[in-house]
């Protein structure tokens, strides 16, 4: 926080407020809670508010506080920023750290109830509809499948209980099948809990049908539309989706700045070293470029979202492209590189189908053996998880599921992969598709569906950098670390290295720094 906006705070509660006062609230671990606790003390006859009137109130903190305070206070000399050749020393650590909360909302670790049972795979499915339906349900008023075997007959006419006009009927259910007719149209298999029926959605109704054309196996939709005189096929005339909510309401805000990153991939001998170095003395506020400097000394957190390192056996020929053999050394290395990041900054480090834990997902955190190596301003969580910081609610994921969004979704493509976090949006669910390119553990509860809507999706795995919004969500994939690869190649992904995205924790406004020369 800068002198201005101290001053700027204290005139708008009708206060002044002399140059030693705010000098001193600046040098504060928390200005905001110090000026909070100043202006609820604060006498209304004071007029200007001096360093007599905040004296009392540091007092009531901690000594290690008050330290700390102290140590901050050497960085200036006269009221001018010492160059920055002067760094907080570690003994800052507690204080620092305490002040940008991790509240862990949702993560799996140590909640994983799968051993691979079949039973199981009935209630993560169950699970899933009933959260996805319930979501529906709050807009369409839907009848179980089983409840229309009453007009399956062969009978004409028009059918007891059902509406006048075009005999509506209305259902919600998980697609099992897609297919296109020999007429063009699709035809959809849809299953609920009590039993399944065909859907057809027709060309000629154009928005019915590009919709429908942008269906995946195992997502939740409700349907309305008109039985035929069979009942044995249910003909489209309206399609409703889980989908964000068009107003979100008031969402709360912090202070600061995150920086968002993911598939750091050390142990590779694609990992861009010097490019990383660049990126670690931006966080330490050593550069020369003034507005750099500036923005780090905002920077409250740090999130990798997957990959932190390269792994070993993840794809064909990768032995060839390792600079470090041993997957334990790489974690060594990337201990060693992460200590470097300033005390004052929490790091959160979410895992990816390159790290070593279980490649099905949900994805627990890092072992306590890897953990043991990092300091102690590091959080571990799983992957994915939900994340509070100081206010601002955090999905964390790695984005394997990107794979199967592209391969399946028209127009979603990995050079813009906000396009397919905005199909992740759209179906509350983060994976949608089970059984394809990504391995998914059957747990009682389905880990991948968004509930509670956060206000920043972070994602990786791809190697691109997008920045996009969808209905007041944040859609951040925070791109790579790591030059192309020969796999890459072969698979035509063009990563953008080295551009790490930062997202004001007041505004959400992202601006992304590049690292490479």
């Amino acid at each position: 926080m800068n002198q201005i906006e101290v001053i700027t705070v204290f005139l708008e509660e009708g206060y002044q407020i002399s140059p030693n006062a705010v000098e001193l609230i600046c040098c504060h671990c928390n200005p905001h809670s110090l000026m909070d606790r100043i202006l609820k003390n604060m006498d209304p006859s004071v007029l200007v508010v001096d360093v007599e009137h905040i004296n009392g109130l540091i007092e009531e903190n901690s000594s290690q506080e008050k330290s700390a305070i102290l140590e901050k206070k050497s960085l200036h000399d006269n009221g001018h920023i010492i160059p920055k050749t002067v760094t907080l020393k570690s003994s800052a650590v507690k204080f620092n750290t305490s002040e940008n909360p991790v509240d862990i909302l949702m993560d799996i670790t140590d909640n994983s109830t799968c051993v691979g049972e079949y039973m199981e795979f009935v209630q993560f499915f169950r699970n899933r509809y009933s959260r996805l339906s319930e979501m529906i349900r709050n807009r369409l008023n839907s009848r179980p499948i089983e409840s229309l075997n009453k007009y399956r007959n062969k009978s004409s006419g028009r059918r007891e209980g059902m509406d006048k006009d075009m005999n509506e009927v209305s259902i919600i259910g998980m697609i099992s099948g897609l297919k296109s007719t020999s007429n063009g149209h699709k035809m959809i298999e849809l299953e609920d809990t009590t039993g399944s029926i065909s859907v057809l959605v027709r060309m000629a109704d154009k928005e019915l049908f590009e919709l429908a054309s942008r269906f995946v196996l195992d997502e939740v939709v409700g349907i309305t539309g008109a039985l035929t005189n069979d009942g044995k096929l249910l003909i489209a005339k309206k399609i409703t989706i889980p989908d964000l909510p068009n107003t979100l309401g008031e969402r709360k805000r912090s202070y600061g700045k995150a920086v968002l990153t993911s598939d750091v991939h050390i142990g590779s001998s694609t990992f861009l070293e010097d490019e990383w170095y660049r990126f670690i003395d931006f966080l330490k506020g050593d550069t020369d470029n003034e507005a750099m400097a500036e923005l780090s000394k905002e920077v409250r957190y740090l999130v990798v979202a997957g990959d932190l390192v390269d792994g070993v056996g993840i794809y064909p020929g990768q032995e060839m492209e390792l600079k470090i053999q041993d997957v334990y050394q790489q974690y060594k290395k990337a201990a060693e590189y992460f200590s470097e990041i300033p005390r004052h900054i929490t790091v959160i480090i979410s895992p990816g189908n390159h790290d070593a834990v279980r490649q099905a997902e949900p994805q627990p955190m890092l072992p306590e053996i890897i953990r043991a190596d990092f300091s102690d301003n590091v959080t571990f969580v799983g992957n994915p998880s939900v994340v509070d910081l100081d206010g601002v609610k955090l999905m964390i994921y790695h984005g394997r599921s990107i794979d199967d969004l592209v391969a399946s979704i028209p127009g979603v493509s990995y050079h813009e992969p906000t396009k397919a976090m905005v199909e992740m949006m759209k179906r509350r669910h983060l994976s949608p598709i089970y059984g394809s390119r990504v391995s998914i553990a059957p747990e009682k509860q389905d880990h991948f569906v968004i509930g509670q809507v956060p206000d920043i999706l972070h994602c990786g795995h791809v190697h691109t950098v997008g920045v996009d919004w969808y209905k007041n969500v944040l859609l951040v994939n925070s791109g790579t670390w790591q030059s192309q690869t020969e796999f890459q190649k072969r698979v035509n992904v063009v990563p953008t290295p080295a551009q790490v995205p930062v997202v004001d924790l007041s505004t959400l406004k992202t601006t992304i720094l590049k690292f490479a020369e």
